[in-house]
């Protein structure tokens, strides 16, 4: 499949210049339709529908699990990042010194900031984002460091080289990464990374609608997490046996074929156009609007001495010019102090030349 035949399946392009993928994904008419034959399946079968649910759900813990390079019994699927993160942090020990980027996703942050951690220390960036998180680990080591690996605010994608040699010097320190900004747009390989734990909502990059995310974690992970619930593990019910330690708390309930077949149904299709195409082309969009927007002077330095960048890019511009955009029918958000726009596969360098263009003539 072309980038061109996947951009047609998302109608909203043909009439909007669709900038905001980092606020929600598009829709596509092939997983509107395959949702409509789900329910239609669901209204004309009842229960005798779900019994096939549990088949469905394999098949999409194994989806994931093969595209992030994890293992399917250590994949967890959850309605959405925030919720698999609180989770988490409930059942981790306390008496942890935790570390964090003061500018990061209020969701990625919040949990640990209210938890009653022993310490919560933050990096506050100044002019090289990995330089100062390898200064703050030098002053003191922290127990966990969690971490977006692309940033929402303004596209800052972390060097993954440098988690990985972060992590061999402080093997005993558990990295916790939110993907949701970065799943989707490049090969990942999770068990080759330096990541303990990597969670993700499906909602933005992955393009499956809202209600499904995941969390993956390396083996070494599972006894630190809710210590004191594996002595009644497995539970008696027959219904539940089958739960291992992981699922007895992140997937404890029944989990919706709908949300989760969108899922599956995204990533099959993301692994049918191939994840080298995709990574490519938005390593290739991410330089064009890198060259473009740097030679309008419309952002900092800090992006531009970066040697490489998301597709997710934070403007500084005037009310003037936001208003013209909103005019032509750019659709983007606002963030931190500035415009944020932000491109997927169904974008085009005629995009980011169209809102350069509104940008030089205000």
């Amino acid at each position: 499949m072309t980038i061109e035949k996947f951009s047609n399946d998302f109608p909203l392009v043909k009439q909007y210049t669709y900038a905001n993928t980092a606020a929600s994904g598009l829709l596509s008419e092939e997983l509107m339709e395959w949702r409509q034959s789900h329910d239609l399946d669901f209204l004309i079968g009842g229960s005798k529908f779900r019994e096939s649910a549990d088949e469905l759900i394999t098949d999409v813990r194994l989806a994931v699990a093969n595209f992030l390079d994890a293992q399917s019994d250590l994949t967890m699927l959850v309605p959405n990042f925030s919720f698999a993160l609180k989770t988490l942090v409930a059942g981790l020990s306390k008496d942890k010194v935790v570390l964090l980027l003061e500018k990061d996703y209020p969701s990625l942050n919040w949990p640990f900031k209210s938890s009653g951690f022993k310490k919560v220390e933050f990096v506050n960036e100044q002019e090289n984002l990995e330089t100062d998180i390898k200064n703050a680990f030098a002053k003191e080591t922290p127990d966990i460091f969690a971490f977006s690996i692309v940033q929402y605010l303004d596209g800052t994608k972390i060097d993954l080289e440098f988690i990985n040699q972060l992590k061999k010097e402080y093997p005993q320190t558990l990295f916790v990464a939110d993907g949701t900004q970065f799943v989707g747009t490049e090969k990942f390989s999770f068990e080759k990374s330096g990541i303990d734990v990597l969670g993700g909502s499906g909602y933005k990059w992955l393009l499956a609608g809202y209600g499904n995310g995941y969390m993956v974690f390396k083996e070494h992970t599972v006894s630190e997490i809710f210590k004191e619930s594996l002595p009644f593990e497995p539970q008696k019910e027959p219904f539940l046996q089958h739960k291992n330690h992981l699922q007895c708390h992140f997937e404890p309930g029944h989990l919706d074929t709908l949300n989760f077949g969108s899922l599956l149904f995204a990533v099959e299709k993301l692994n049918d156009m191939g994840m080298d195409l995709i990574e490519n082309y938005m390593k290739e969009l991410s330089t064009y609007a890198k060259e473009k927007f740097s030679a309008l002077n419309v952002f900092s330095n800090k992006v531009i001495e970066r040697k490489e960048h998301s597709t997710i890019f934070n403007l500084s511009l005037s009310q003037k010019i936001t208003d013209a955009l909103k005019a032509r029918d750019v659709i983007f958000s606002m963030r931190g102090e500035g415009l944020r726009l932000s491109f997927h596969l169904y974008n085009t360098k005629k995009d980011i030349d169209k809102i350069c263009n509104i940008i030089k003539h205000q």
